[in-house]
């Protein structure tokens, strides 16, 4: 009888005697060898459940911290708004110029998250980023996305039909110029879908159901995402709610092809079809900006 010494073989009657020093059941040969063949990748990721939570963290706080920063110098120019932190909020929220340097800033802080999200995903350089985040189609095809995507906006315009958007903090965003309606609808449809796919269905969710289970990972995630967004379409709950549907239907989409890029290419499409809503939206009156605001906007062009 030829006897087989191969890696495979070895491992498993070592781990066999292992595991009956301890009184384990023990595994077959073919569950020896695919653990000597396991490398990691969406589902067994190289970073722990703790290192998701700060990515995650680090994502709010430099969505908060970076358009502060880079919004000081002006209001430091502005006479008495940084002695009132009354009158310096209402100047944030009210100001044309104040509003695009906010809005312009995620663009650097979606960069800067990116870096984080890098750093733990390819343990510097270690492993891939693109194949640890799973970059496949994982079995979606182009009317998949077309079905669901058909699907979603009748569901949302029978919630908008019967729940009327309210006013929330983007309304007003998009009520204060033109600017703001196309900065918004670049950073929505080029940075966003990436960096928050990347974030929450990406680096958390793979870390998630490694840790807790599928179950528990899709309700973590889900919850997360809609989470973020509240302050932001806070007191509009039909907003919140629709939010909360494309939170679930993404996150189906990557437990279902165990690949975070048809949840990209859907984030991304349905980004896009909303900027093109916004842009056109008739019930969004945008005032003329003042002649100083366009003339600082025309400097820095």
């Amino acid at each position: 009888m030829e006897v087989d010494f191969s890696l495979a073989t070895l491992f498993h009657v070592e781990l066999n005697e292992i595991l009956a020093e301890d009184e384990i059941a023990p595994i077959s040969p073919t569950e020896a060898e695919a653990i000597i063949n396991r490398s990691p990748g969406p589902n067994d990721p190289p970073w722990s459940a703790f290192s998701a939570i700060g990515v995650w963290i680090a994502s709010v706080l430099l969505i908060l911290i970076v358009p502060t920063v880079i919004l000081l110098p002006y209001l430091a120019m502005q006479d008495g708004v940084l002695t009132d932190s009354q009158v310096l909020a209402d100047f944030a929220r009210t100001d044309v110029i104040a509003i695009i340097l906010q809005i312009a800033a995620i663009v650097p802080a979606h960069i800067l998250t990116l870096l984080v999200a890098w750093a733990v995903v390819t343990r510097w350089w270690k492993f891939s980023f693109f194949k640890m985040l799973g970059w496949e189609n994982g079995g979606f095809v182009w009317w998949h996305y077309v079905v669901i995507l058909v699907a979603f906006f009748v569901f949302a315009a029978l919630v908008g039909n019967y729940f009327p958007e309210k006013e929330n903090d983007l309304i007003r965003i998009l009520q204060s110029s033109q600017y703001a309606v196309y900065l918004v609808a670049i950073v929505a449809t080029l940075t966003a879908p990436l960096i928050e796919e990347v974030v929450y269905r990406g680096v958390l969710y793979s870390a998630f159901q490694r840790a807790f289970g599928i179950p528990a990972a899709f309700a973590l995630v889900t919850g997360l995402f809609a989470l973020v967004h509240v302050p932001q379409y806070y007191p509009s709950f039909s907003t919140i709610f629709l939010l909360t549907v494309l939170s679930l239907t993404l996150t189906a989409i990557r437990v279902k092809s165990n690949n975070l890029l048809p949840c990209v290419i859907l984030h991304t499409l349905f980004n896009g079809i909303q900027s093109v809503f916004l842009i056109l939206r008739p019930d969004i009156s945008v005032p003329t900006m003042p002649e100083q605001a366009a003339a600082i906007l025309d400097l820095i062009k």
